[in-house]
């Protein structure tokens, strides 16, 4: 398994259980516990681009 694989796993392992959470949470609780994760996801997924150069 390589290091991008144990990273993944670690993530889907860490973000179920924060979604289980966050579905008993009262309605407004909930929405802004999305945004946080949401946002934090984006972070992650954006972290990993790398810049082309053209030429």
């Amino acid at each position: 398994m390589s290091s991008d694989d144990d990273t993944q796993t670690a993530i889907d392992d860490a973000l179920v259980p924060r979604l289980r959470v966050i579905e008993d949470q009262p309605l407004p609780s909930r929405a802004e516990a999305y945004a946080q994760v949401h946002d934090e996801l984006r972070q992650l997924l954006e972290g990993g681009d790398v810049p082309r150069t053209h030429g």
